[in-house]
């Protein structure tokens, strides 16, 4: 018999190994203990008959699992590292992937959260999870008391919809300490002062150092040294000329261009980005967003879905405001005149030019202004283009438009009939249409 019918036959005789030659090796080796047969003393036994009383570290009495000590432990893994409650519509971080509710979550980076909620690390996104919401409705099935009301469901799904992946803003770099000098102190050198400094371009008239020059120096009550300033952003020292050096035409405050690159400068208009408004994230984070529709959630949240699916930024909502009212007979006019860029920066801005002076290059910070005040106009034109659900494009105009009182009132309604708000004034639910 070979040896193939030997193992699959336990009834067969075991070979003798008398009978095998001295020059054979075998290959076989002895099967597992766990594969032999039971002593006699030994059978298997029920559930039901094992004795309550048996030790747990007796082998022939299995411990048994507890239903309710087995649902315990797997709530406490499920638990949200934000509310401490059960998830609701999880949602995992990256690359941390450390899991949260989803409104939880959307929640912290609503509020600023540049970083994941739980270990602080650098986090990139968040994506729902699959395999958690599968854990919690196996909890739930068991022990439906586990989870969440009926109360809390509705205000996280008015949060966050479920399925909806979103990322996290990156931190923001740090500008450099400023070197302006205090009162009574006198001014520093700025980085063109220096003879063949490494810019390539030296100032006609250079600052004279205090530490080397002191009976020269420039006493900062005098106010700037001839031909330099302070730049907008890193507020360090900067000659006027330089070839570095740029002014913004709407706050007239100028730039070094040799602090931090793309925010020490003042950029072509329509290149410019709008300071802390990279992606949608910022948009959702920014408090004045809500101010520009007058705290009216409801259609604020309609415009973000809206740009998350045409995965629209704000520098794209920003190129389409600046040439709306470029193409208009004042040009930016009634902004300057409404004085829109007065004193957004910490330094003296120059000279104020002639109302209809060129408008040619724009600071990160005129540029947010620039987008705040035309962002509801442009959604109101947006919204005419025919993109969005006819359930948000069919609603009436509230006749009371942004006066409506109850434009903060959200959830609040006089009837049946749920308006949200439209063209003429974003107002709250209301039935006077």
């Amino acid at each position: 018999m070979s040896s193939i019918h030997l193992l699959l036959d336990p009834s067969a005789p075991a070979p003798n190994p008398s009978h095998q030659p001295d020059n054979t090796v075998t290959l076989k080796r002895r099967a597992s203990p766990s594969f032999d047969p039971p002593a006699p003393d030994t059978h298997k036994r029920l559930k039901e008959d094992v004795p309550a009383d048996a030790s747990l570290d007796d082998p022939h009495h299995p411990p048994l699992i507890s239903g309710s000590a087995l649902a315990d432990d797997l709530e406490q893994e499920l638990l949200c590292g934000c509310c401490a409650g059960l998830i609701y519509r999880p949602v995992v971080v990256y690359p941390c992937q450390h899991y949260f509710c989803g409104s939880c979550c959307f929640l912290w980076v609503r509020n600023g959260g540049s970083n994941c909620p739980a270990c602080r690390s650098v986090s990139t996104s968040v994506t729902p999870s699959r395999a958690l919401q599968v854990m919690v409705d196996v909890l739930l099935r068991a022990d439906p008391s586990r989870g969440r009301t009926e109360r809390e469901k509705q205000q996280a799904d008015e949060i966050y919809r479920s399925g909806q992946s979103f990322r996290i803003p990156t931190p923001r770099e740090a500008s450099p300490e400023p070197t302006i000098p205090q009162p009574g102190e006198y001014a520093r050198p700025c980085p063109h002062c220096t003879p063949g400094n490494r810019f390539g371009w030296s100032c006609p008239q250079p600052v004279p150092d205090p530490a080397i020059d002191p009976d020269h120096a420039w006493h900062i009550d005098n106010g700037a040294p001839p031909g330099h300033s302070y730049c907008g952003n890193c507020e360090n020292m900067l000659a006027v000329q330089a070839p570095t050096s740029t002014k913004c035409d709407f706050c007239q405050v100028s730039f070094c261009g040799v602090g931090v690159q793309g925010r020490c400068s003042a950029s072509l208009l329509m290149v410019q980005q709008p300071n802390a408004m990279s992606d949608i994230g910022d948009l959702i984070q920014s408090a004045e967003v809500y101010e520009c529709f007058d705290g009216n959630a409801v259609e604020v949240e309609i415009m973000l879905d809206y740009l998350t699916a045409q995965r629209m930024t704000p520098k794209h909502i920003y190129r389409d405001i600046v040439g709306h009212i470029s193409a208009q007979p004042r040009n930016f006019a009634p902004l300057i005149e409404l004085d829109l860029f007065v004193d957004i920066h910490g330094v003296v801005p120059g000279p104020s030019p002639d109302l209809d002076s060129s408008r040619d290059r724009i600071c990160r910070l005129c540029a947010v202004e620039v987008l705040l005040f035309g962002l509801k106009d442009w959604w109101i034109r947006e919204r005419r283009k025919g993109f969005l659900e006819p359930s948000v494009t069919d609603r009436p105009d509230c006749l009371d438009g942004s006066g409506c009182p109850l434009q903060k009132e959200h959830g609040t309604s006089h009837g049946p009939t749920q308006v949200t708000m439209v063209l003429t004034g974003f107002c709250s639910p209301c039935q006077r249409m």
